[in-house]
């Protein structure tokens, strides 16, 4: 009996296995005898465990002091803002994590080929990554909490980050400046001991990637990311990082055309108005219009220049400019004086003879006429000279007075008298009329001295300036 039912038993086992075989065989046979294997995501869920892997808040490794490897790299995708007064920088990255757990594994051939999923991975160990520069969070940032897993136990985060960091930013080549800006990725809490970061491209890879996605809003263009691997030495601890050196230049077309050329043009113009005709309203008018656009120039300058501590170099060009400006004006308003001196105070005093008729002007070549030098030759001679001109007339008093003596008084003597007297009268109104000529002329030649001191003092100033500006620039 025993024997009897142990043979059944197995019969019937034999049978149970045979017919799982055949449903087996049956359900992966489809079609025309083609085997299709059924996978899913969550097979291979169950057989990682994600859930059930040990220590998943620690750092995934089998032995402690294995040093996890985390790969960063970054893509820059646009310059959102550069605030110079708050020396901050606003940009918008794409971030790339990757690091090895090893308590994840499977065989892609068990699981149709499955090599990768996607998951939220909230029981996945991360790296506490940090950003050095960040000078706050934002809350602008999209949230994409997905995780890879790959087979081979590789996790990568990749995610856009709207990033407000700090960037020591120097204007002075304003508006033809270069900004170089700094990202620093690195580990807050785990040393060199534990995590150590690595760029995953190099510098000429990260930029043509960059470039490749870059959005230009008008403002700032990209000319380079140079990658640095580095280690930060704090106290007794060192943390490994990496840092991102982005060089952006500004465009500067828009400051070119609104600023730039319009306070040339409105020197050339200052510069121009020295060769209006001195002591004429038309010249000082003029060039008080060009100070008052000039000024209203300097304001628009004020919002569109960037705050800062330090002052541009085109602040500092405008400044000059407008100083000679102003000083020019004072020059001719000091010319048109000297003019109007010569119908009021005829005489020219000697410094002015001496300073700028005759040293200023040798010093500023300036060649006096035949008739001008003999004007003033008279700066150094005796003026008791003129006094001579009255002996030829005391001498035809003389013998006037002889003849008057000598002839007896006829008509015709008193009529020759008359016209003595006359002649005499004339005479004298000559010469002062020439004395108060001889003044306006010494005052003139003054003026026109100090005007082409004037001119030549705003020529080389200019100059000058816009020779730094230009070295400044191109340099």
């Amino acid at each position: 009996m025993g024997r009897d039912k142990a043979e059944d038993r197995s019969i019937t086992d034999t049978t149970r296995i045979y017919s799982k075989t055949i449903l087996r065989i049956s359900s992966c046979t489809i079609g025309g005898g083609q085997s299709k294997q059924i996978c899913s995501f969550n097979d291979v869920l169950q057989n990682i465990s994600l859930d059930k892997i040990p220590g998943a808040g620690v750092r995934p490794v089998k032995n402690w002091q294995t040093i996890s490897e985390i790969f960063v790299d970054m893509s820059l995708y646009t310059v959102v803002d550069l605030d110079t007064s708050s020396q901050t920088l606003i940009t918008y990255v794409w971030l790339t994590l990757e690091w090895t757990n090893e308590f994840i594994s499977w065989k892609p051939n068990d699981f149709c080929g499955i090599t990768d999923f996607i998951t939220l991975g909230d029981t996945l160990w991360k790296p506490d990554l940090y950003i050095y520069e960040m000078t706050e969070s934002d809350d602008k940032t999209p949230v994409i909490p997905y995780t890879i897993v790959q087979n081979d136990g590789k996790i990568i985060i990749s995610k856009p980050l709207r990033i407000i960091s700090s960037c020591n930013i120097d204007i002075f080549k304003f508006p033809f400046d270069t900004q170089t800006c700094s990202l620093t990725f690195g580990s807050y809490s785990y040393t060199v001991k534990d995590i150590v970061m690595l760029p995953s491209l190099n510098s000429s890879d990260v930029y043509a990637s960059s470039m490749n996605i870059y959005v230009s809003k008008g403002d700032w263009s990209l000319l380079n990311i140079t990658v640095i691997n580095q280690t930060l030495i704090t106290g007794n601890e060192e943390f490994s990082k990496v840092t991102y050196m982005i060089t952006i230049k500004r465009s500067p077309i828009v400051y070119v055309i609104n600023l730039i050329i319009p306070a040339c043009f409105m020197v050339f113009l200052d510069v121009a108005s020295m060769f209006i005709q001195m002591g004429s309203g038309e010249r000082l008018g003029f060039k008080i219009t060009i100070v008052l656009g000039f000024s209203v120039l300097l304001l628009i300058l004020n919002d569109m220049v960037p705050n800062s501590d330090s002052s541009p170099i085109l602040g500092i060009f405008c400044t000059v400019c407008l100083a000679v400006m102003v000083t020019s004006t004072i020059g001719s308003i000091l010319t048109n004086y000297m003019l109007t001196l010569s119908d009021t105070r005829p005489n020219v005093p000697n410094w002015v003879k001496t300073w700028i008729l005759k040293r200023l002007a040798r010093v500023l070549l300036f060649k006096l006429n035949k008739d001008e030098k003999d004007l003033a030759v008279s700066i150094d001679t005796d003026p008791n000279v003129r006094k001579t001109d009255n002996q030829p007339d005391m001498a035809l008093r003389k013998k006037t007075e002889d003849s008057v003596k000598a002839i007896k008084v006829t008509l015709e003597v008193s009529l020759l008298k008359r016209l003595l007297a006359a002649v005499l009268k004339i005479h004298q109104d000559l010469n002062l009329s020439r004395n108060e000529q001889d003044a306006k002329s010494e005052w003139y030649l003054a003026a026109l001295v100090v005007d082409r001191l004037i001119l030549f003092l705003y020529l080389i100033i200019v100059i000058v300036i816009f020779s730094v500006v230009i070295i400044v620039w191109t340099k």
